[in-house]
Formats: structure tokens, sequence, C-alpha cells
């Protein structure tokens, strides 16, 4: 095992560097940052949008963006819900807070994972 310049034990870093190459988007980002650009111009800062004192609701444009991507399945819409998301994490409303929270309390997923399936087809449930 090697630590590196930063602290970090290198073969941990190289796994995630995997894990992300893998299972993220740069593209995404990329997509995400250039829409809040363009945002910038056509609306405005957004601490003026959507600040204390901003007069758009990130979460509504949120569910409209959501709703318009089910209708047309262009994944634009995407980039802006994460947008939004994003915007309502930066400037939330009172009582909103960020706690991380543990398996127990997410949110689940609408479906079955693949680790659930191995975990299904193994007879062992509870790995």
């Amino acid at each position: 095992m090697r630590v590196d310049e930063r602290g970090l034990i290198g073969d941990v870093d190289s796994l995630h560097d995997r894990i992300l190459k893998r299972d993220y988007s740069e593209k995404f980002d990329m997509l995400r940052k250039a829409a809040v650009i363009t945002s910038h111009y056509k609306y405005g800062a957004l601490e003026d949008n959507f600040g204390d004192n901003g007069g758009v609701d990130a979460i509504k444009t949120l569910e409209m963006c959501l709703d318009k991507f089910k209708e047309t399945k262009n994944t634009e819409y995407l980039v802006d819900v994460a947008n939004y998301a994003m915007f309502r994490f930066m400037f939330p409303k009172d009582g909103e807070f960020y706690k991380p929270t543990d398996s127990s309390q997410s949110a689940g997923i609408s479906g079955i994972s693949q680790k659930e399936m191995e975990r299904l087809r193994s007879g062992n449930l509870w790995d």
C-alpha cells in the first residue's frame, strides 16, 4: 500500500478512479456546467433567482423538467433536473439541511439492484 503526496492511499485511489471512470459521467457534468452558464445569461445570477429573495422555486421547476423529460424522452431535461437539485442544495429553504444517512433511512430504489439479485441467487440476504 502506498500513500501519495495528498496523503491518499494509492490502491484505494486507483480503485475509486476505476469506479468513477465506469460509473460516473464527466459529459453530464460538462453539460450541467454549460447549462448553468447559459442560464446565467438568460435569467441572471443564481442567488438572485434562488436565494432568500429569489422568485424561482427550484423544486417545482425540477418537477416540471422531470415531467417534460417523461413526455419527450429528451435527456437535456435530466441535465436541468440535476441543476435545479443543485440550486436547491446551494440555497436551501428554512428547515432544509444536508445530513448523510445510512441504508435504513434511504428513500430506496425502484426495482432491484444487481447486488440484491446476487444476494437472492446466493440465498444470503443479509450481506
